[in-house]
């Protein structure tokens, strides 16, 4: 305002003319547009960019005659109705898309710079065909890569896909899409349908299943209502029969213990009687023992004794001549070691006069004069001991041949004196 009042004093212009200029000088912007003064070069924003107009959205402003001109941009929203026919989908189905869009010019930087370059001076029929064609174009590219059935389960999906889809091409428009509703979905195949039917099917499956599974557990419930019942019943069967037994066992033990007072009675008398009878048969096998040692034992230990000293005697009557001779041989031994070389005929010699009477004893009767001893070196034995009894006789005075004519006399006499 003060730079219009200025020019107004510059010009020198009065007050009717001051109102007609005011009326074509001075804009005043509403909240759903946005004013933009074409003319002159302004910077945009921080960058060095710089543009031939300048915006302002909200408030007023003057517009410089001779050197600006004015345009108004609406931002209010614009409502599209999308209706897509035959857009494949993924797997070759063919979609009918009924959707409802609404959009808008955008009023920020620097998406507004993209509006002013494509879309100023458009009318609003011209930017909705334009908004249209965008969005069908991306409805038909998400429809590509989805299947009929995501499309059909998960419509909000399918309008957030749409809308990341679309909103770089509105965007290089300078445009703004703010909402997006799908309104209708469906096909000339009838996939939908035989979808739709499919999904009937598997409700009635999944109802029955459910209905089945409710009566399942339903007789699992009474099963297990019936099982615990029973299972009361029984514990309650139990516990009576436990009760019953507890008694018997408590009446068993009262009996047990009149029981074992009768049988420990029974068998203190028995005891008693027994240790009795024990004394008196004591007293028996005392008798017993002193008859056994008047009848038995002391004959037989007298009788043992006797047969001990037979036994000595017989065996010292064979003891002291074995005795006698064991010391003999011990002296003959002795004299026998003592005699050195000569002991076996000095041995020879003392038994020489037994073996005479034993060789005589068997002899008869014969009457010599004389006995002649003749040489006979290298002859029998007998001739030497013939020669050796002759060199006695005349060494050493001894007449063998007498001394067993003496001793034949001798054994005689001794057998008729036997006799």
């Amino acid at each position: 305002m003060e730079i219009v009042l200025a020019l107004l004093a510059v010009f020198g212009l009065g007050t009717g003319a001051g109102v007609f200029v005011i009326r074509n000088l001075y804009y005043i912007c509403q909240p759903s547009e946005v004013l933009i003064f074409a003319g002159g070069r302004r910077r945009v924003g921080d960058r060095e960019k710089k543009v031939g107009y300048r915006l302002v959205k909200g408030g007023s402003s003057v517009r410089v005659p001779l050197l600006e001109q004015a345009f108004r941009m609406d931002l209010s929203n614009m409502i599209i109705e999308l209706k897509v026919n035959n857009a494949y989908s993924k797997g070759g189905i063919p979609l009918t898309v009924e959707s409802v869009a609404n959009i808008k010019i955008a009023g920020e930087e620097p998406t507004i710079h993209n509006a002013l370059e494509r879309l100023l001076g458009k009318s609003r029929q011209e930017i909705e065909k334009l908004a249209q064609e965008t969005l069908e174009g991306n409805l038909r590219g998400v429809l590509a890569s989805l299947t009929p059935e995501q499309v059909n389960e998960d419509k909000i999906a399918f309008a957030k896909s749409l809308l990341e889809e679309a909103e770089d091409d509105l965007e290089k428009l300078g445009l703004v899409l703010d909402t997006l509703q799908i309104q209708n979905i469906s096909d000339e195949v009838e996939y939908l349908d035989s979808i739709g039917r499919k999904q009937r099917a598997e409700l009635l499956r999944d109802s029955r299943i459910a209905e089945a599974q409710t009566q399942a557990e339903s007789v699992i419930r009474a099963a297990e209502n019936q099982k615990n019942t029973a299972l009361k019943q029984i514990e309650t069967e139990i516990a009576l029969a436990r009760a019953e037994a507890e008694r018997r066992i408590r009446d068993a033990t009262t009996k047990r213990q009149a029981v074992v007072a009768e049988a420990e009675a029974d068998i203190g008398s028995e005891v008693a009687r027994t240790q009795a009878e024990v004394a008196v048969q004591k007293e028996r096998i005392k008798q017993v023992e002193q008859q056994l040692q008047a009848d038995v034992v002391a004959p037989a230990e007298a009788q043992c004794k006797r047969a001990i000293a037979r036994a000595k005697g017989d065996a010292a009557a064979i003891v002291e001549p074995g005795k006698a001779q064991a010391e003999g041989i011990r002296k003959l031994a002795e004299s026998w070691k003592a005699a050195g070389t000569n002991a076996r005929e000095v041995f020879l010699y003392q038994k020489l006069e037994e073996l005479l009477k034993i060789m005589v004893s068997t002899v008869p009767a014969v009457d010599m004069d004389n006995v002649t001893v003749i040489n006979a070196q290298g002859g029998s034995n007998a001739t030497k001991m013939a020669v050796f009894f002759e060199e006695l006789k005349q060494t050493a005075g001894i007449d063998v041949a007498a001394a067993v004519e003496s001793m034949i006399e001798s054994g005689k006499k001794s057998a008729e004196s036997r006799k």
